[in-house]
């Protein structure tokens, strides 16, 4: 069945979690991303990853399936759903010891050549209220048409300029086999494409693949080492389009292409030489 722009507007549940070292350590962990803002804890405070905001937003994207107009998609269509671009903004470094809590809102929905294009704004929130993370989203439910006019409840912000036409430095980086199990468990992000051979094969893929957002994820922690003297707390804005499939074990290989004025271009390729995260910044302070 269609989707309907009847869900444009509509809201998760609100989703609180209680942000503790335990987990945070584990997702920098699951990384291979060891730097004392992460783990050392006889230091004092310890941070999130930049891309720890992910683990939060997962129960307010599933639950969206429940807004009224969302009914009508069956299961199979939702599993054509990929994850095709990310923007997140951080206004301030995510910190364990906090209650922080997560609500999705579907801002746009509109028809596209492969399929439906949804665009969903997941807002982290602390226990004052203040806005601490908000994430653009977007999704592609290949082969699943859209009913309604095209509807756009906000305008989503300019993506940084992408300057992908020069190499200032490139880095490889290994993706161990159980680089996806791990991530799972540790980010408490559970779709068995991920994990469960059989399921991934089902949806038309040649083996569990690696998730979007763990890809980004190694990316980032390597610009933060080589880039930001390894101080994640300087990142407050990151993204790129999730463009092609890492399989396990592998070899990325990530190219910086720019860094000017507090913003970094670059790209990520698969071991097949594929872009896995084209258009990819990271704005930082």
């Amino acid at each position: 069945m269609p989707l309907n722009t009847a869900t444009v507007g509509g809201q998760s549940q609100p989703f609180e979690h209680r942000i503790d070292a335990r987990w945070t350590m584990a997702y920098a962990a699951a990384l291979d991303d060891l730097l004392p803002a992460y783990m050392d804890t006889q230091a004092g405070e310890v941070v999130a990853h930049p891309l720890f905001p992910v683990c939060l937003e997962w129960p307010a994207i599933l639950d969206c399936v429940n807004i009224p107009g969302s009914e009508l998609s069956t299961p199979q269509e939702r599993a054509r759903g990929v994850h095709a671009a990310h923007d997140l903004h951080l206004f301030r470094p995510l910190k364990a010891g906090e209650t922080l809590t997560t609500q999705a809102t579907i801002v746009g929905l509109e028809a596209i050549r492969p399929g439906a294009a949804q665009t969903t704004r997941l807002d982290t929130v602390a226990e004052d209220g203040e806005l601490v993370a908000r994430t653009y989203q977007l999704g592609i439910t290949r082969g699943v048409a859209v009913s309604g006019e095209a509807l756009v409840a906000e305008a989503v912000p300019a993506l940084p300029e992408f300057f992908g036409d020069t190499e200032a430095a490139r880095w490889q980086i290994a993706v161990p086999g159980g680089a996806a199990h791990a991530y799972t468990e540790c980010a408490r992000i559970w779709n068995p494409i991920h994990t469960d051979k059989a399921v991934a094969v089902a949806a038309g893929l040649p083996d569990i693949i690696l998730h979007g957002t763990a890809t980004l994820a190694l990316a980032i922690s390597r610009l933060v080492g080589a880039c930001l003297d390894g101080d994640p707390t300087r990142v407050t804005r990151l993204g790129g389009r999730f463009s092609a499939m890492v399989l396990m074990p592998s070899t990325l290989t990530l190219v910086l292409h720019r860094d000017l004025d507090g913003e970094i271009s670059f790209t990520m390729f698969n071991e097949q030489g594929e872009r896995a995260i084209s258009h990819g910044f990271l704005c930082h302070k």
